[in-house]
């Protein structure tokens, strides 16, 4: 019994704690962060919220906030505080000042997330990257009141040293990393050369976490990718064949799925993976057309697809999780909306035979469109 005892993980307590800026009331913010906080592992034991125009620079709440989020985490007997922003060093420094807890903020979360989730060298190689990225200026923040103080008692020489010394490990550690994850890009590319020398047109399956991604690639193409209702269940891009209704053969790839306030460094570090994207003929941009907040998902996507310069690339939207859905408004709505644009059940596969028709008429269109430009570039060089 007590060694069964000991075996049982410590469960961390966490308060959730945010800004409202919108007026709107924080409410959907902290539901994601719930979600965030499960994947993670920890226990919601409290939330906190606090409508201000904008974070307090330097505590993030005001003041009488803080001290009530101090007495929230006491009566919670909460582990840690979790705050749904990035904090600054100061920030967080002034909140452990007041709350006898650790404090983290969103991105240190979802690093966390992706810590665990990550199964390949690659994976792993990306993760550590952002982190490491994240506590560069940390570090540098940590240590700037050496700088200021230079030449005070006690503080003249070691800690500028140790410092530097820390900077110099991280900055060390990120050009290794960089350099292992180049590598592992330029077999990647290789990968994707011998593929294009097949002619075999690319789709890549794109959206929010959770939109039911790794689940439509198993059902379009007999693959066995990992799924799971907890946020960020893949992070490696995979890659299968999928035979259209024509007869012709087309590759899927599924990448990491995307979320609102996505930290940059993630997006960096994951650049060599979501080059997948990038090179793909077309976008299939599932959504969780169940999610009440599903159009403020598809805009955190198309926002990303925008930072990766892949926003112009042909989309077709599906829409996911149709067997969830009473009210078939919307549904008619987004496809009036957007002209290309399906919709089915990646679970129970109602609907795939039209995604699959309508993916090969999209293909053939970019294919006609491809062609057309190739004719033209050629008539300006006067070879036609």
């Amino acid at each position: 019994m007590a060694a069964r005892t000991q075996a049982v993980q410590h469960i961390e307590r966490a308060v959730l704690a945010a800004v409202d800026t919108t007026g709107n009331g924080a409410a959907h913010d902290l539901e994601e962060l719930r979600q965030l906080v499960d994947t993670a592992g920890a226990q919601v034991v409290g939330e906190l919220t606090q409508r201000r125009d904008a974070p307090n620079p330097v505590r993030y709440f005001g003041k009488g906030k803080i001290e009530e989020l101090a007495e929230l985490v006491r009566q919670s007997r909460a582990d840690l505080v979790i705050v749904d922003d990035d904090l600054s060093a100061v920030q967080q420094h002034n909140i452990v000042e007041v709350v006898d807890a650790r404090v983290i903020d969103r991105t240190e979360l979802i690093l966390d997330i992706f810590a665990q989730r990550a199964r390949t060298r690659e994976g792993k190689l990306q993760v550590e990257l952002a982190q490491h990225k994240y506590l560069l200026p940390r570090i540098t923040s940590v240590y700037t009141r050496f700088e200021q103080q230079r030449g005070g008692i006690g503080l003249r020489g070691p800690g500028e040293t140790k410092m530097e010394a820390d900077r110099s490990r991280i900055r060390r550690r990120i050009a290794d990393l960089e350099r292992q994850i180049a590598e592992v890009a330029r077999h990647r590319r290789i990968a994707r050369a011998k593929r294009e020398r097949l002619g075999l047109p690319t789709a890549a399956l794109v959206g929010y976490t959770s939109a039911g991604k790794s689940t439509l690639l198993n059902a379009l193409t007999g693959a066995d990718v990992y799924t799971d209702p907890k946020l960020f269940a893949t992070l490696d891009p995979t890659t299968r064949r999928v035979d259209l209704p024509s007869g012709r053969v087309a590759l899927v790839s599924d990448t990491v799925g995307f979320i609102r306030k996505l930290p940059h460094h993630l997006v960096a570090a994951f650049r060599a993976t979501l080059e997948e994207t990038v090179q793909s003929t077309v976008l299939l941009h599932v959504v969780d057309v169940s999610h009440p907040q599903m159009r403020a998902q598809m805009e955190a996507v198309l926002g990303v697809l925008n930072d990766l310069h892949v926003g112009e690339r042909p989309i077709l939207t599906v829409l996911n999780k149709i067997d969830l859905v009473k009210d078939t408004y919307t549904l008619r709505e987004m496809v009036a909306k957007y002209p290309d644009t399906v919709y089915l059940s990646a679970l129970t596969g109602n609907g795939l035979i039209q995604l699959l028709r309508k993916l090969e008429q999209v293909l053939a269109r970019e294919e006609r469109r491809a062609e057309a430009r190739r004719w033209e570039e050629r008539r300006a060089y006067g070879a036609v």
